[in-house]
Parts: C-alpha cells; structure tokens; sequence
C-alpha cells in the first residue's frame, strides 16, 4: 500500500463531487491534496457541469483537467488512458469506484459508502457529527486519509478575461459605482427548494426603484422558466424597473459566473450552486433555505440565511405535498431588509 507521501505518488487522479455546490465546498479539502502530493501530477477528472471550476483560481490548481464521459465504458477508458497510480474520491458511489478499479488503478481511496470498502485499498475513517456541514465533511475525508487539511473556506477569484466578459454582459462600466446584486431564483434539485419566482420579482422591482440596483439573475438552462416568470411579472407590475434588470439565465459558463458574482455587492440565492459560488468570490449571500437544512450547505462567509419556522422543515423532498410553506412564509419585506443590509459591501475594496 502506498504511505500517504507525497514523494512516492508521482500520477495521481481526483474525482470531486458531481454537484457545483458540493465541489465548491470541497475546495479547500481539495486544496490539501494539492499541498500534500506537491510533486505529483494532479488530474481532476470531472462531470462536465462541474470540470470548468477547477480552471479557475481556486487554489487546487490541477496540472490537468479532464471531463469524464457519461458512459460508464468511456470513463473507465479515460480513467485507464491516464495511467495513475492513486485515485482519490469525493463522491461516495459504488459505480465511482468501480470505475477506478477497472482502470487499473492500482490505489483507491475515499469514504467506504454504499458497499464499496472492499474496492477500496484505504478508507478513511472520520467520524462524523450530526449534522456536519458538507465542507467539514469534506475535509474529514481528507484527514481520515493521513492528510493534513486547514480549516480555510473555500475560495474562487475570477480571472481578468472572465471580468470583462461579465462587465460587458452586465453593461457595467465602474462596478464599483454600481449597485449590482445577482439573484440565482432557480434550483436544480426541485421546486421545494425554490422561492417563488414572482416574489423575486416584487424583491427586484423594490431593488431597483428603492435601492438603485442593477438587478442581475443568473442560473442555468433549466432555471429559465423562473426567469421568464419574473420578467413577465415585471412587466404587468412593475414595466419601470425592466431597465435595471439583465437576465443572463442560461447565458453564461462558469467562470463568467465566478466573475458575475465577483462583481456583486450582494447575492440573494436559494439553496444552490450559485450560492456557494458567490460566497466563495467572498461576497455577501442572503440564502433562502427552505426543504434543506442549512446546517449542513448553509454558505461560509458574509450574509445571512432566511427560513421559515415551519414544523415540516427540513423534509428534503424535491416538491412538497402541502402548501410549500417553508417557502411562502419568507416574505419580500424579509429578503428585501436582508439584501439592503448587505449594499454598503463594495467589490474590489472600492470606496462606497
């Protein structure tokens, strides 16, 4: 079995987490790997949903990344073709290491879940408290391995290209002058997690006319829907503030996110990937939780958190049964005060 030293393991091969939120929280257990296998030649071999991430300054700063194929014969291929010595996994799948193992990938770490201990050559042995914060999760993997880990939160910075990309986007010249706030209304994981998309509207027409905000709403091809329900509302209600939204939806990768976000003085999310995008470019988030438990994916850093007190809560369910009540009893008002609180933040240290 090879010792955990960084000076025996010269190919080795990292699977993060399948989810944007997840990976973005496993940054800085990630990041420790990077530090201990200093020599090796580090691949991160990603979902394509997620692989762009660490193109970015996140500091595990891979020597490559690479997209593993949906087919499970592709990726078993893939894997074979790098030729690795040591395979580490974040996800807790049995099929994750199966994969590593009929790529003859001679050493397969990671927590022994979901019947796989016997793929494993070594597992790691945390012990874990309830409820624990996926980044603490995360980390305990990498020390049950015999690595050491710091107890940073995770951190994105968005690079030059991607900021003039997004400033052009957005048609923000001086953001530092400007009063951007990026609203992430959708979520992958179902409707319950999802504040209604027409209070986001009402929030954005007060953003805009109280508060002089440039409204911008960001998400994923699937989260269109919620942003044509929110430019409709605004344009029987609200026609004015049509003027301080950008709707980019749909419209932009990764790193032109990172950036987006970077730029914000605030960033009102639900229970999402952007959410812990925004809160690793070190930006304020007020994070709307409603099925989920935020203590376990709340985001690190500045902002607060918003929920309802509601018996059923968190149920975990990707649509509710009853009236989505975790969600409807979180009232513009509260989101909108939330959001105000956070304005005075500006990006780059520029004076207000």
């Amino acid at each position: 079995m090879i010792p955990p030293d960084h000076t025996v393991v010269s190919r080795l091969v990292v699977r993060p987490p399948n989810w944007l939120g997840d990976a973005v929280l496993a940054l800085p257990a990630m990041s420790a790997l990077r530090r201990h296998f200093a020599s090796a030649r580090l691949t991160i071999a990603a979902p394509g949903a997620v692989a762009s991430l660490f193109r970015e300054d996140t500091g595990v700063n891979p020597d490559e990344v690479i997209v593993m194929p949906s087919a499970h014969r592709d990726a078993i291929r893939t894997l074979r073709d790098g030729r690795f010595e040591l395979g580490i996994l974040f996800p807790n799948s049995f099929r994750s290491a199966w994969q590593l193992r009929r790529a003859g990938i001679p050493e397969r770490w990671g927590y022994a879940k979901a019947a796989r201990g016997g793929v494993l050559t070594r597992k790691a042995g945390a012990q874990h408290r309830a409820p624990t914060h996926h980044v603490e999760y995360y980390r305990e993997l990498v020390r049950g391995l015999g690595i050491p880990v710091d107890d940073d939160a995770p951190r994105i910075a968005a690079s030059a290209a991607a900021r003039a990309k997004a400033l052009a986007l957005i048609g923000c010249a001086e953001p530092e002058k400007t009063r951007v706030i990026t609203l992430a209304p959708g979520a992958a994981y179902g409707q319950a997690k999802q504040w209604p998309p027409a209070r986001v509207a009402e929030l954005v027409a007060r953003l805009v006319r109280d508060r002089n905000a440039r409204c911008v709403l960001v998400g994923a091809g699937h989260d269109k829907d919620a942003g044509r329900v929110i430019e409709t509302w605004l344009r029987a209600n609200a026609p004015a503030a049509l003027d301080g939204v950008v709707n980019l939806i749909g419209r932009t990768d990764l790193a032109t996110l990172v950036a987006i976000t970077s730029l914000s003085r605030v960033c009102v999310s639900n229970d999402s990937g952007v959410m812990h995008v925004a809160a690793a470019t070190g930006r304020p988030v007020v994070a709307i939780f409603g099925s989920t438990d935020e203590r376990v994916t709340r985001p690190l850093g500045r902002g607060e958190v918003l929920t309802a007190d509601v018996f059923c809560r968190p149920c975990h369910l990707r649509d509710c049964p009853i009236d989505h009540r975790c969600m409807t009893r979180i009232t513009t008002d509260q989101v909108f005060a939330a959001a105000s609180r956070h304005l005075a933040f500006t990006p780059s240290g520029a004076a207000s």
